[in-house]
């Protein structure tokens, strides 16, 4: 079995576009690569549902779409027996977590990713961001403190990119960052959230793939279950690289792959 469980619901321009059309394109990529199943996963802050929450322009500016039109696209593909799944990204935001996630409660999701972009309303992903104003080894502590409460917080299924603070290759020393790997594997493992295996990092300056291959060992280790991924913001991109991520993974101990329905998750044999 082999999914895409992370990719935002555009058109080839990459234009917003939560339609059945546009779903129809990203299947078309999928099957060209061998992809049994997708699942859309749209940023959190798209939509006017959940507008209270936000407060960075970045968001706010883009907080104009319906959170209903965009899930009965994609339930109208499922209806018609399409091989799609209905998720969204949801980031963290400390304190507002309890929040948001009763401005989402009541739609039938399958499963949900969980990421931290921003810390304190500073990027993690985008420079200067919270780059300019503390250290690699802080950068680090507050992003893993961050994903590891989000995981505990019960309100995501698997955690998005999970060491997306290495995005522009800048990583504390070995001791430090194995330790924070274990953090997150045994937040992971305790809460019961999967990981997921993403080829976007291969597209961003650090050119890997997301988890460096300790952090997954760790969380294989502690019997998490994991998620492929390519976060495709375009039709082209869905399956983006998964020969190379699928034998990452198997490389690195993993056998399985996680399909969710209804946020349930069950382990199907990986690719």
């Amino acid at each position: 079995m082999i999914v895409d469980y992370h990719m935002h619901l555009r058109n080839v321009r990459e234009e917003v576009a939560h339609t059945v059309e546009a779903i129809e394109l990203f299947l078309e990529t999928a099957a060209e690569r061998s992809v049994d199943e997708i699942g859309f996963s749209e940023h959190v802050y798209y939509f006017r549902q959940t507008r209270p929450v936000w407060t960075l322009p970045y968001q706010i500016e883009r907080c104009v779409y319906d959170l209903d039109a965009y899930c009965g696209a994609v339930l109208e593909a499922k209806r018609r027996g399409l091989p799609v799944k209905l998720g969204l990204e949801v980031d963290f935001v400390g304190e507002r977590q309890d929040e948001l996630a009763g401005a989402l409660a009541d739609y039938p999701w399958d499963f949900l990713l969980g990421s931290a972009h921003w810390l304190d309303g500073l990027a993690v992903d985008q420079e200067p961001g919270l780059w300019a104003t503390a250290t690699v080894d802080e950068v680090w502590l507050r992003y893993v403190d961050a994903l590891c409460e989000l995981a505990a917080s019960g309100h995501v299924d698997v955690l998005a990119h999970p060491d997306l603070a290495k995005i522009f290759s800048r990583r504390p020393g070995a001791e430090e960052l194995a330790a924070l790997h274990g953090r997150l594997a045994d937040a992971a493992a305790e809460s019961g959230v999967a990981v997921e295996i993403s080829t976007a990092g291969l597209r961003k300056p650090v050119g890997e793939i997301y988890p460096d291959a300790d952090l997954l060992r760790a969380c294989l280790e502690r019997d998490v279950p994991v998620t492929t991924a390519s976060d495709a913001h375009t039709p082209d991109l869905v399956g983006h690289e998964f020969e190379r991520a699928l034998a990452y993974a198997r490389t690195n101990g993993c056998e399985t792959v996680t399909v969710f329905e209804g946020r349930v998750g069950r382990q199907e044999q990986l690719g």
